[in-house]
């Protein structure tokens, strides 16, 4: 039968009457018969053990993981009560307890034989069921099967308790020879640390219940953002972005398609990628070699596991990205069955890759995580892609959208609309309206013209100014050519010296018929002659040459030929001392007594209106010409009218009006309040009566036919 003590609920932490570091003493007579122990050995090794305990209740404080938390907890208390082992223990509810943490254990004996460790586990299966502390005797219990202590130290064993379950047990091995008053402390001593232990486990469950508590409001939150909506675009980027908040991970991205045609479509935190970037192309690689395998893929370092496939896929990118954890999971549709072959029959829908760029540890956390979002994430994306392959999926939408015209009072608006929309219609295609196109242009006398070069020369004087009225004969530019100049001069000389040569000839002959100087001989009389005709003959041409310079010295005077009237601006600071080219538009002349008319700038896509206008009032035998109304600028709030008196039929590009047609309106002047060359007008041609309809969608109805009936 079993030897072992219960004890009573422990109470204020009290150091146990041993020496920190020694063995036990011998009994409670011992220590008399020895003598009275140093009361500064006594209160050093006090110290030492408060110290002790001081670093265990800090460390039931702390977050630190459940095995730095049982290495420091054990060492202590074998520290504090001079052990010679000891051993953690956590309970199952299926099997034998587990070992957590254990020091010198081995060297106890309670290893040793089957027997052994049945009485053992026997022993821990009581205290963690009973929920007592037990003091057990070295080599004590009945049989093998039965609770007991087969090594030869005395066993302290006090259970892990949170609330009212018991979730483990703390073993000291204590060396035997202690008095009963000594062993009760040991165990006194030993249900206080374990009070501070299973405060740890408190703290850590509760944390543990925080954490899952955090991770599934996160999950929650995560699942409403990918399933909120059926756009694929924005799905992939909700899952991409949610899903490495909740994952915990440096990068998170995603590939969509099959086995041989998956491309990475979206990278958390990006708004778009370069699908031509190498780093791109290698990730879209290695998702198609995985995706082939249908199996996730884990790669934390060492690629000795990898397949030779994948591995030649995923050397390339790791290389380029220097990622230190890379995670490939396919992403497959939601099954459908329970049936195992038509799990395995399913299409992968893409792959969610998971990279730490720092840490190359994959944790269960991590792992668990990272499966839990690939798994919702692929229901999402399955749903998204099935809505995004429907057919005129946004002509649906629209129509979805508007259902509900026909709900309710809905439908009562619904008519009311459809009925004004009809008439409205009916209105635009049954009303007829003025058709009318709109044009700008300049008001000017008909009678005008260009007054031009007539040489080239350098202007020397302007005679006129703005708006001088001119006479036939008034000189406007005097002109002045030093070439023609000096040419004149140059004939001057000519002729002469033509003169001399006539009359040194003339009185050669003349002295010679006479006898009064050297007789000529008949020979050199005839040559005499003939040069004294050719003589002749150049002063002749001379004298048409100089007519001909006094006819380009009158041009070099630029006179009016009919009355009229300066309208050129500024002409002083435009011609004086430039010089100008034969040819070149010197000023402007009008005759503002004259007749006026308004020069209109029509955009050639109208002149087909113009046209058929003209073809419509056109009678047997004659022509009525299209009616005009236009408004001066100077004059906005007054009306005129004209008559088109002629149509250009030459299309030609003026300043920033593009192709135009000029057309003439002649206007009545006397009807006009202020008669100013050039005054800028708005005008309207009467085209006749449309549709109208027409008339105020013509522009959207030429565009229509020009730019999609015409390649349809």
């Amino acid at each position: 039968m079993t030897v072992t003590q219960r004890l009573p609920a422990a109470g204020p932490i009290s150091a146990p009457h041993f020496r920190s570091g020694g063995n036990a003493s011998g009994g409670d007579g011992a220590a008399s018969a020895v003598g009275s122990p140093d009361p500064l050995l006594v209160e050093e090794t006090r110290q030492e053990i408060r110290v002790l305990v001081q670093e265990i209740a800090q460390l039931a404080q702390s977050d630190a993981a459940a095995a730095e938390f049982y290495s420091g907890f054990l060492s202590r208390v074998i520290s504090a009560l001079a052990s010679a082992g000891g051993a953690i223990w956590t309970a199952s509810a299926t099997s034998a307890p587990e070992l957590a943490y254990q020091i010198n254990l081995a060297d106890s004996g309670l290893e040793a034989t089957p027997d052994s460790k049945r009485q053992h586990a026997a022993l821990l299966r009581k205290v963690i069921a009973g929920g007592q502390t037990l003091l057990v005797p070295p080599q004590s219990g009945a049989a093998a099967s039965d609770a007991g202590n087969p090594t030869d130290f005395v066993i302290v064993i006090s259970p892990l308790r949170v609330g009212e379950q018991t979730v483990g047990a703390v073993e000291v091995l204590q060396r035997p020879g202690g008095g009963p008053a000594t062993q009760r402390g040991y165990a006194r001593f030993l249900v206080q640390m374990c009070e501070l232990a299973a405060n740890y486990l408190k703290n850590q469950r509760l944390r543990e219940l925080t954490d899952r508590q955090q991770f599934w409001q996160q999950l929650e939150s995560f699942l409403q953002a990918i399933h909120r909506s059926l756009d694929l675009r924005q799905t992939s980027y909700t899952l991409v972005n949610e899903g490495r908040r909740l994952i915990g991970c440096d990068r998170l991205s995603l590939a969509i398609g099959s086995r041989r045609a998956a491309r990475v479509t979206t990278v958390s935190g990006l708004d778009s990628i370069d699908r031509r970037a190498s780093e791109v192309r290698r990730l879209n690689l290695l998702a198609r070699a995985v995706l082939r395998t249908g199996e996730p893929l884990w790669h934390t370092g060492d690629s000795g596991d990898t397949p030779p496939q994948i591995d030649e896929t995923l050397q390339p990118y790791l290389d380029q990205s220097h990622a230190r954890l890379v995670a490939v999971l396919p992403l497959f549709p939601p099954a459908t069955s329970d049936d195992s072959s038509a799990r395995k029959r399913r299409r992968p829908l893409g792959a969610l890759i998971v990279e730490q760029l720092s840490d190359n540890r994959a944790s269960p956390w991590l792992r668990s995580r990272s499966h839990t979002v690939a798994q919702h994430g692929a229901a999402a994306l399955a749903h998204a892609l099935e809505h995004h392959s429907l057919p005129l999926l946004p002509l649906w939408r629209l129509l979805g959208q508007m259902t509900w015209f026909l709900r309710g009072s809905g439908l009562m608006w619904t008519l009311l609309v459809a009925t004004l929309l009809a008439a409205a219609i009916a209105a635009l295609v049954k009303v007829p309206a003025d058709f009318d196109i709109a044009a700008r242009g300049k008001l000017q006398p008909v009678e005008r013209r260009d007054v031009f070069a007539r040489i080239d020369g350098d202007v020397i004087n302007v005679q006129v100014t703005h708006g001088q009225m001119l006479q036939p004969g008034d000189v406007l530019v005097e002109l002045a050519n030093n070439d023609l100049a000096e040419e004149h001069q140059r004939l001057i000389g000519r002729q002469e010296t033509n003169r001399e040569q006539i009359s040194s000839a003339n009185k050669r002959l003349l002295d010679s018929a006479r006898g009064s100087g050297s007789r000529l001989s008949p020979a050199e009389e005839a040559k005499l002659a003939g040069l004294l005709v050719e003589l002749k003959q150049e002063a002749e041409n001379i004298r048409r040459e100089l007519g001909i310079f006094s006819e380009k010295q009158q041009r070099l005077k630029v006179v009016a030929d009919q009355p009229g009237q300066v309208v050129t601006w500024k002409l002083q600071e435009q011609l004086q001392r430039r010089p100008v080219a034969r040819g070149q538009v010197l000023m402007t002349l009008a005759n503002p007594d004259g007749d006026w008319e308004l020069e209109l700038h029509v955009p050639e896509r109208r002149l087909k209106h113009l046209l058929t206008a003209q073809r419509q009032t056109q009678g047997p035998g004659e022509r009525s010409p299209l009616d005009a109304i236009f408004t001066l600028t100077s004059h906005p709030g007054s009306e005129f009218h004209g008559k088109v008196v002629e149509i250009e039929q030459t299309a030609e590009v003026r300043g920033d009006e593009g192709n135009t047609i000029l057309v003439r309106v002649a206007v009545n002047k006397d009807e006009l309040p202020h008669l100013h060359d050039q005054t800028t007008v708005t005008a309207r041609l009467h085209c006749g009566r449309r549709s109208l309809g027409y008339v105020w969608f013509c522009d959207l109805i030429e565009t229509v036919q020009s730019k999609v009936l015409f390649w349809l």
